[in-house]
C-alpha cells in the first residue's frame, strides 16, 4: 500500500510517497539518490546507515520511511554547510585519522553527533558506549575516538558540533 509523507530532510521540506514497507534507508538511497548511508549489514548490526531522527541515532536500515513523517531527519549529507564548509566532526575525522576506508565513516559521524548535541564534553567511556552500535573493519578506534574527542575539547564554543549551525 502507498502512503504519502513529508518531513524535514536535511533542512528541506520534503513530500513523498512511499510504500509501507519501505525502509529509511530506502528511501534515502534509492529515492533521494544519496549513498552516505550504507547497508552494511541491513540487521542494525553495523551502523553504516545510522542518520539522525529528531536529533536521534537510528539505523535506518531498521527505520521504516513511513515513521519519519512530520518528523526531521538528517543524512552526512545534510552536516556540511551549504557553501560546503564540513562540520567540525568531519573536519576531526579527516584531520584525526578517523576516516580510514570510510564505509563506516558516515555512520561513525552522525553517532558522534548525536552525542555531542546531547553531550559536548563527554568522557572517553562515554564515547565508546555512543558508538558501540557502529563497527568499524579497519579497525580505526582509536582515531575515531580521537576524533570525537578532539571536537569536544575545542575552546570555541562556535567551532563546536554542538553550536553548529543547522541549514
Amino acid at each position: 500500500m502507498a502512503r504519502k509523507i513529508s518531513f524535514v530532510f536535511n533542512g528541506n521540506s520534503v513530500k513523498t510517497e512511499i510504500q509501507d514497507h519501505l525502509t529509511l534507508l530506502e528511501l534515502i538511497r534509492d529515492q533521494f539518490g544519496l549513498t552516505g548511508s550504507k547497508e552494511g549489514c541491513g540487521s542494525g548490526e553495523c551502523g553504516a546507515c545510522t542518520v539522525l531522527v529528531d536529533g536521534l541515532a537510528v539505523n535506518a536500515c531498521l527505520y521504516l520511511a513511513a515513521e519519519a513523517d512530520g518528523k526531521t531527519v538528517q543524512t552526512i549529507e545534510g552536516l556540511a554547510n551549504a557553501d560546503g564548509t564540513l562540520h567540525p566532526l568531519q573536519t576531526a575525522f579527516i584531520e584525526q585519522g578517523g576516516i580510514q576506508c570510510g564505509f563506516c565513516s558516515p555512520g561513525m559521524i552522525m553517532a558522534s553527533k548525536a552525542l555531542l548535541d546531547e553531550n559536548p564534553n563527554p568522557t572517553k567511556g562515554e564515547i565508546k558506549h555512543a558508538l558501540a552500535g557502529n563497527i568499524c573493519r579497519c579497525t580505526g578506534y582509536t582515531q575515531i575516538i580521537n576524533s570525537v574527542k578532539a571536537v569536544a575539547e575545542q575552546d570555541e564554543p562556535e567551532i563546536k558540533a554542538v553550536a553548529w549551525k543547522e541549514k
